[in-house]
């Protein structure tokens, strides 16, 4: 019984001593693999003064270049993989922080600046105040020559309630016959030129701020054929008007497109102080531009015209035809206006044309009435070109444009019935 005493007695204490030396020995693995890992790496302080030294240098980075992996010997951690790739350099404050590869991007892809250091070229992120920049808006400082006045208004047309809103917003560099301008805005809609409506009077100032609104009720139906008239008036000492200028502003489909508000500006134009010819007559501009061989025409109105009215609901357009050796090349027609004998059209046409045909090229401008039925008639027409075809106001028109290329030439011109060309 003594015996086996003694065998479990030894037995126990052996087991204990075998787990105390297995215990032992791996602390003094783990310490040995310690010791190796954060063995100090061979010319690690060279490394780091030449990162410090190149850091205080102002030299241009290498885009593509690579330092080889260092580690500074006051480091208590191992670099996780995630983190590799990277190096590191010292702060001011005697610390050390790691740096991304290629910290310095390519030198072509930095904005420019006038210093040459290094910090400041290496700035990134930076935001560019010159790209934010609205454009400088110059429609109230830059004024042509000759110019009466400009007058800004808004147009806005609601198509539920019919009805045409009108703001009438302000006017600048109006050109006064006495020494101070006292001015007001009376509003038509064309072709009634009977009814109109009428803003405050300005007191004293040639550019007034006026900020009205106006209401005219108008069908859909016809809206688009409509057009708005703004004449300015200064108003003198003894309540007289003066007519200053005036805006004729066709309303078209895209004009009044979306139900939405839109500011407008016009220069205003003098008033024709002639009569209309016997048969009316037909304002335009002519342009054309050598280096595109492009001939342009610009159908601005129509006035005095001498419509057919016994024939029911009547519309106006323009046809306007190229020539050449009095043979027809191409045909183009404006937007019909309704019932007015002074309409107005502001639409533009482009004819492809060679220089070298220009001597026996011609342009045919023909007013044409629409009746009911779908029947037409040709209330006159304009006919502009060489020596060859025209003379007097028509050749003038013709030889200021070839003389003014790229440049928009305005004439007003007498229709004649087709019998008399």
């Amino acid at each position: 019984m003594a015996e086996q005493l003694a065998l479990v007695i030894g037995g126990t204490i052996g087991g204990l001593l075998l787990l105390l030396l297995i215990g032992a020995s791996c602390c003094l693995w783990r310490r040995f693999c310690a010791t190796l890992t954060y063995e100090e790496l061979p010319g690690t302080p060279a490394m780091a003064s030449a990162a410090a030294s190149s850091g205080q240098q102002d030299r241009p980075c290498q885009p593509h270049a690579r330092t080889q992996l260092s580690r500074p010997p006051d480091v208590p951690f191992v670099v996780p993989p995630s983190l590799q790739g990277r190096d590191w350099v010292p702060l001011h404050s005697g610390e050390w922080t790691h740096a991304p590869w290629d910290s310095c991007p390519a030198s072509e892809l930095l904005p420019h600046t006038p210093s040459g250091g290094l910090g400041d070229a290496c700035m990134v992120g930076a935001i560019n105040p010159e790209l934010y920049k609205f454009p400088e808006d110059k429609s109230e400082t830059d004024f042509p020559a000759g110019c009466l006045g400009r007058l800004w208004f808004s147009v806005e047309y609601e198509q539920e309630a019919e009805r045409l809103l009108v703001g009438l917003i302000k006017a600048r560099h109006l050109q006064a016959p006495s020494e101070t301008c006292s001015p007001l805005v009376k509003l038509y809609l064309l072709p009634d030129e009977r009814r109109f409506l009428q803003s405050k009077t300005k007191r004293k100032t040639s550019n007034p701020q006026f900020d009205e609104h106006f209401i005219f009720q108008v069908s859909s139906k016809t809206v688009t054929q409509r057009v708005l008239k703004f004449s300015v008036y200064h108003v003198d000492r003894q309540r007289k008007h003066q007519l200053l200028g005036q805006v004729l502003f066709p309303l078209k489909n895209e004009t009044l497109a979306g139900d939405c508000r839109r500011v407008i500006w016009r220069d205003l134009e003098a008033e024709s102080l002639e009569p209309p010819s016997e048969f009316g007559d037909l304002q335009f501009c002519l342009s054309y531009n050598d280096y595109l061989s492009r001939l342009t025409v610009v159908v601005l109105r129509a006035r005095g015209l001498q419509l057919q009215e016994d024939r029911g609901i009547v519309s106006v357009f323009v046809k306007v035809s190229l020539m050449n050796h009095n043979k027809f090349v191409k045909c183009k027609k404006t937007s019909a206006v309704l019932g007015s004998i002074n309409p107005v059209y502001n639409e533009t046409f482009s004819f492809k044309a060679d220089a070298t045909e220009l001597d026996t090229a011609s342009l045919s401008l023909t007013v044409v009435q629409n009746t009911e039925g779908d029947k037409s008639q040709q209330l006159g027409r304009v006919v502009v070109g060489p020596y060859m075809y025209t003379r007097g106001r028509e050749l003038e028109h013709w030889d200021e444009m070839l003389s003014k290329p790229k440049e928009l030439v305005k004439r007003w011109h007498a229709l004649c019935r087709i019998t008399e060309l």
